[in-house]
């Protein structure tokens, strides 16, 4: 058994989608200065990092958060190699995509930019008709290297959308450049938050 750590670390200086709020942590109790015990202040946005998209996102009256049952999150997911495509776009999964898979996660290049303080507008994407596709095919839980599973600016969120609708989970910022494509089990664990259109997960990968 092989355990898979996909999870990017928060911290200070990491890249975030354009307007998003920044990650901070700042002190609030220290004990060098007479205070018992340490504890830091967080601050940051819903969706930095390693992080869940629920139907919240971007559907009115879609599940938070806290409404994603859980065997969503976890169950048989499959990691496919897309290196070397500028998109993933239909014709690609159905050349990769393994018959009845449910839980896909998409290693690109996008990988080392996940590490890049600055944002990278060309990353790897999935097209429309890719989305479309997966909807189709019934798959719940779709994840990606980098802070969008979209095109930049793509008007509408159209990938977004077809994928939230039929209640998938999509999980962004997943660091795989470590991770052989194959067959795992997938352990996603977002911060259980109440009512919140995002959060941050902390992924495990067992194969």
């Amino acid at each position: 058994m092989v355990l898979y750590d996909v999870t990017v670390p928060l911290r200070t200086g990491m890249v975030a989608f354009p307007g998003d709020p920044p990650f901070t942590m700042s002190p609030y109790f220290e004990r060098k200065k007479g205070d018992p015990f340490d504890l830091a202040l967080l601050q940051m946005g819903t969706h930095l990092g390693t992080h869940v998209d629920p139907p919240a996102h971007y559907l009115d009256g879609g599940a938070t958060v806290d409404q994603i049952p859980l065997d969503i999150l976890v169950g048989e997911a499959f990691v496919l190699d897309m290196k070397g495509k500028k998109a993933i776009d239909a014709n690609a999964l159905e050349k990769n995509l393994p018959p009845n898979a449910k839980r896909v996660l998409f290693k690109t290049d996008n990988g080392p930019l996940l590490f890049k303080s600055e944002f990278h507008e060309d990353y790897v994407s999935l097209t429309e008709n890719g989305a479309s596709l997966l909807a189709e095919k019934g798959v719940c839980l779709v994840g990606t290297d980098y802070l969008s599973i979209e095109r930049y600016k793509n008007p509408g969120a159209p990938v977004h959308k077809t994928l939230l609708k039929t209640g998938a989970l999509i999980v962004e910022g997943l660091n795989l450049m470590d991770v052989p494509a194959g067959r795992y089990e997938i352990f996603c664990l977002p911060l259980l938050i109440q009512g919140a259109d995002g959060a941050p997960a902390r992924v495990i990968l067992r194969g």
